[in-house]
C-alpha cells in the first residue's frame, strides 16, 4: 500500500513562534550576526551547563575549528568511527591530518575506549567521538584512559540534550563539543552548528576565526563607534563560518521547546520498541534507546543476521515507494576510496550491512508513527519470507 503523504525521515517542527521570530528579525533591519546570535549563544551555554557556546555556519565547521584549536596539522592522526557522516573524518583531512578508523560496539553503535586505544599511534593527536543516534558514550572514562596529549572532540550532532552515563548533559565536560542545527536535528535552524567549550580564551579565538580572524564582528563595530574606526588589524588567516540572527531567532524558540520535542521523540521511540518487541523480536534496536538520557535523534534497527546489504537496500527502497522515508545511517567510511584502504572493522562492516533507520522527529504524529511501524514490519516480514 502506498500512503498518500510521504512520511519524511526527519521533518523539523516549525510553528508560529519560529515564524514570528524570523519576522521580528527581518523587521529589525539587522539580519546578520548580531544580538540574536549573542543571546542564542548565552542561552545554549546555560542549557548545556558550560561557560561558552560559539555558533558557526555548520557542525562541519565546528569539527574543523575544534581540531584546529587542538593543534591538529599535517602528519597527525585523528581516530574517528567509520559509521558516521563524512564530516567527522573530513574535518581531519581539511587540516592535512589522517583519519584513522576505530571499530564500534554492536549495541551502542559508537566507539569504545578499547577500540579507540587499539588505534592510538605515536602520530595520534586527537580522537573524535560520535554520540551515535543520540546515545552519549562515556567520554570521562575515555579521557582517563587516553594519553594526556591526545585531545578529545565530541561530535554531538545527534546529541543535543543527551546525557552521559553519569547523568551530566552532553557538552558539559569541558571538551570541545560540536552540535548541529541542520534541518532534521533535534534543534533545527535549517543550517548551523555550535561549539561548547569551558575555556573563555578558546571561545574568543573561535569567535575570531569564524569571521576572518577579525578582532571584532560587524555587530560590535556597529554598536561601538570607537571600535569601528580602529581598523581590521588582521594577524592570522581566518574563515567565513559565522551564524546569522535569522537562524539564531529560530534557534532561541527551538531551544525553549526542547522538553516538548524530547517528549514526542521519546514517545515515538518507545512505541516503535514496543511494537518491534511484540511483533518482530528478531529485529534489534540500539542499546538504551528507551532510556531518558538518549536524545532519540535516530531510531536505528538491525535486521537479522543473514540479511545482505543488497536486500536491506531493496527494503529501504520499497518502504520509500510506499511513502515511508526509511534511511541508512551510514555507509562505512573506511571502505571509501577517499580515505585510502584501511584494515577491516568487523563489527562496523556487519552492522553497516544490516542497519536502517525509521522516521522519527518532533513533528511525527501518532498516526504516522503507526503507519511507519506497520508498513516497516510488514515489509520486513515479506522480505524474510521470500528469502
Amino acid at each position: 500500500m502506498v500512503h498518500k503523504d510521504f512520511i519524511a525521515f526527519g521533518r523539523p517542527a516549525i510553528g508560529v513562534e519560529e515564524i514570528a521570530a524570523v519576522e521580528r528579525v527581518l523587521r529589525s533591519g539587522w539580519i546578520g550576526m548580531g544580538p540574536e546570535t549573542v543571546a542564542f549563544e548565552r542561552e545554549l551555554a546555560a542549557f548545556v551547563g558550560v561557560g561558552d557556546v560559539v555558533t558557526v555556519a555548520s557542525c562541519t565547521n565546528a569539527l574543523f575549528l575544534s581540531l584546529k584549536l587542538s593543534g591538529i596539522g599535517p602528519g597527525d592522526e585523528v581516530v574517528v568511527p567509520s559509521l558516521t557522516w563524512c564530516s567527522t573524518a573530513n574535518a581531519a583531512l581539511y587540516l592535512g591530518a589522517r583519519a584513522v578508523f576505530a571499530d564500534i560496539d554492536p549495541d551502542t553503535l559508537s566507539v569504545t575506549a578499547d577500540s579507540v586505544l587499539a588505534k592510538i599511534s605515536p602520530r595520534t593527536k586527537a580522537v573524535i567521538v560520535v554520540h551515535y543516534g543520540g546515545l552519549a558514550i562515556d567520554v570521562a572514562d575515555l579521557r582517563r584512559r587516553l594519553p594526556p596529549h591526545v585531545a578529545i572532540v565530541e561530535d554531538a550532532a545527534h546529541a543535543l540534550g543527551a546525557r552521559y552515563p553519569d547523568g551530566r548533559i552532553v557538552g558539559s565536560l569541558g571538551t570541545l563539543t560540536c552540535f548541529s542545527f541542520y534541518a532534521n536535528k533535534n534543534l533545527s535552524t535549517g543550517e548551523g552548528g555550535a561549539i561548547a567549550c569551558a575555556d573563555p580564551a578558546i571561545a574568543e579565538r573561535i569567535r575570531s576565526l569564524r569571521l576572518h580572524a577579525l578582532p571584532t564582528d560587524a555587530w560590535q563595530r556597529f554598536t561601538n563607534p570607537s571600535v569601528a574606526t580602529t581598523g581590521l588589524g588582521l594577524s592570522e588567516l581566518g574563515y567565513k563560518m559565522n551564524y546569522t540572527d535569522l537562524q539564531a531567532a529560530i534557534g532561541r524558540v527551538q531551544l525553549r521547546r526542547q522538553d516538548e520535542f524530547a517528549q514526542t521523540r521519546r514517545a515515538v521511540s518507545d512505541f516503535y520498541c514496543a511494537e518491534l518487541a511484540a511483533r518482530m523480536p528478531d529485529v534489534a534496536v540500539q542499546a538504551d534507546v528507551t532510556a531518558p538520557r538518549h536524545a532519540h535523534h535516530l531510531f536505528p534497527i538491525l535486521l537479522p543476521r543473514g540479511v545482505t546489504e543488497e536486500r536491506r537496500n531493496q527494503l529501504v527502497a520499497a518502504l520509500r515507494q510506499q511513502g515511508v522515508g526509511a534511511s541508512v545511517h551510514y555507509a562505512p567510511l573506511h571502505q571509501m576510496p577517499l580515505y585510502a584502504p584501511q584494515e577491516t572493522l568487523p563489527v562496523t562492516e556487519d552492522i553497516a550491512a544490516r542497519i536502517m533507520t525509521l522516521p522519527i522527529s518532533a513533528s511525527l504524529s501518532p498516526d504516522d508513527a503507526r503507519t511507519v511501524i506497520d508498513t516497516s514490519i510488514e515489509a520486513i516480514q515479506h522480505m524474510l519470507a521470500s528469502a
